[in-house]
């Protein structure tokens, strides 16, 4: 009997939960149920050494320190294939030469390449049940990542190569409750992180001292005085001259000096749910019902100079995109949208529709590819738990871009990028999503797939984990040495060529 457990037990590993189901239906049999019961014996032995290794696993996960084990995949390991596609070569996506924002670190992430799919080598780290959705990446290659766990959120420095924690900090906890994530946070051009927490604060932690990886807070700013109990913050951002943008879940956006502290305040009186975008000379948030664009008034408090109205509600963030456009999506008729507006005086440029009526919807950031925006359909996709055993949320991924003054839909593909949208890589000309395949069989497989930015094929798609806890809620974060990091509900994951 035991030898049957066993077995059953391996193809249950191998070939995920459709091995419980067949299994079931056997027993349905009476004639199998009869012949399992009369050799239904487990000794003693058996039992102590299973509640022996069970317990053994458990003092592990408990004493190991985060990041020095892989995360534990799911059952379905030989379900499907551990790759597919076959590896590009780099053609690179023309855009506007901008000038970097000098507060910020790193320079533009689409800027850096990507894996090109060379037997590329997939390394996973566990932080238990710590989700990393933000990732940033320092002038010294280190990874920072705001993570969190319920309330509790922490920043946490991680070599790129071991994948392991080597600072840790904690934030103050998100109220209990709230309906804001307190997962916004930047890199400044000195590597500190600057975060909203979840007391309504904004603090700059530095990362590094005397080139040694080490958190530490220094500035701290209270914006308590400014935003009432029950609102949060929900972005922060530098502009060209220094000063932090931040913006509230309720629709106050304000502004820091960090020399003299000062803080200057607006009250939109829109619900603001995204990250807000900042060029040279302004800021623009995107609400529930406009885009506005402010900058800093003689006294220091933001100014409006346009409001741009729009049907449906914006499933992204604002993307700065050239020509002195911006991007956003929106909803008409039941229908997802890319919506190009001027940054001069907020008019529409153009409008394209994507996906089929009533089944897309986004909330993750869009990719910029200069002249137009790559968009990816979460329709469907509240959480990572909505897509288990094999289930996936509302395909497609698509391109639209603006030429001429007009709209035009470059391309739509059949990808499920389920929650962290899609990452451009101009060296490389592919865009990267963290992908799921449909199982018959009931296996939930996550893969980073490269999309060629120009034509929308999919090129290559490499196999990052199994079931829940591979799933990500976040981005996937390019580094200068062509690996791609994302952050999982369990840890973190580094996808690279073979060297």
């Amino acid at each position: 009997m035991v030898w049957l457990v066993v077995a059953l037990l391996l193809l249950w590993l191998a070939q995920g939960p459709v091995v419980l189901l067949l299994a079931a239906g056997l027993l349905a049999v009476p004639r199998v149920r009869w012949w399992v019961q009369d050799r239904a014996y487990v000794s003693r032995r058996v039992v102590a050494w299973t509640a022996g290794v069970a317990v053994a696993l458990a003092l592990a996960v408990v004493v190991v320190p985060d990041g020095w084990l892989p995360i534990p995949p799911a059952p379905g390991a030989w379900a499907g294939p551990s790759y597919v596609g076959r590896p590009a070569s780099p053609h690179p996506v023309p855009a506007e030469e901008v000038p970097p924002n000098p507060h910020r670190s790193a320079g533009d992430p689409a800027d850096r390449p990507g894996p090109l799919g060379l037997q590329p080598e997939v390394d996973t780290a566990w932080f238990g049940l710590q989700r990393c959705s933000r990732i940033e990446l320092t002038s010294t290659d280190l990874l920072v990542a705001l993570c969190s766990e319920r309330e509790a959120r922490s920043l946490r420095v991680v070599d790129p190569e071991t994948l392991r924690p080597v600072a840790s900090q904690d934030l103050p906890d998100v109220p209990e409750g709230s309906d804001c994530d307190g997962e916004t946070f930047y890199l400044d051009a000195t590597d500190r992180a600057v975060t909203a927490t979840g007391d309504r604060t904004v603090v700059a932690v530095r990362t590094s001292h005397e080139g040694e990886p080490g958190l530490e807070t220094e500035p701290t700013w209270d914006l308590k005085p400014y935003v009432p109990y029950g609102d949060c913050l929900v972005a922060v951002a530098p502009d060209w001259s220094g000063r932090v943008w931040w913006a509230s879940r309720a629709g106050l956006v304000g502004t820091i000096d960090p020399a003299t502290g000062q803080v200057g305040v607006v009250d939109l009186r829109e619900q603001v749910g995204h990250d807000l975008a900042v060029d040279p000379g302004a800021a623009y948030v995107v609400t529930d019902e406009a885009v506005h664009r402010l900058v800093v008034g003689a006294d220091g408090t933001p100014q409006p100079t346009w409001r741009s109205a729009y049907d449906g509600g914006s499933g992204s963030a604002p993307v700065l995109t050239d020509r002195g456009t911006l991007a956003i999506t929106d909803e008409v008729d039941d229908r997802t949208g890319v919506r190009f507006l001027a940054r001069d005086d907020g008019r529409t440029v153009c409008r394209q529709a994507v996906f089929e009526e009533g089944e897309g919807a986004t909330r993750s950031t869009l990719a910029d590819l200069g002249a137009g925006v790559v968009v990816a359909n979460d329709a469907g996709y509240s959480s990572s738990r909505r897509s288990l055993l094999g289930f996936t949320a509302g395909a497609g991924v698509a391109r639209v871009d603006l030429v001429d003054g007009r709209c035009a839909l470059t391309w739509t593909t059949d990808a499920v990028s389920a929650s962290s949208g899609a990452v451009a890589s101009r060296p490389t000309g592919l865009l990267y999503a963290w992908t799921k395949r449909p199982s018959l069989t009931g296996v939930s497989a996550w893969y980073l797939t490269a999309i060629d930015a120009d034509t929308g094929r999919r090129r290559w798609g490499v196999r990052t984990g199994t079931g829940l806890l591979a799933a990500n809620d976040g981005s996937v974060v390019l580094g200068r040495d062509g690996a791609a990091y994302a952050g999982t509900r369990a840890g973190l994951v580094r996808v690279r060529d073979r060297r």
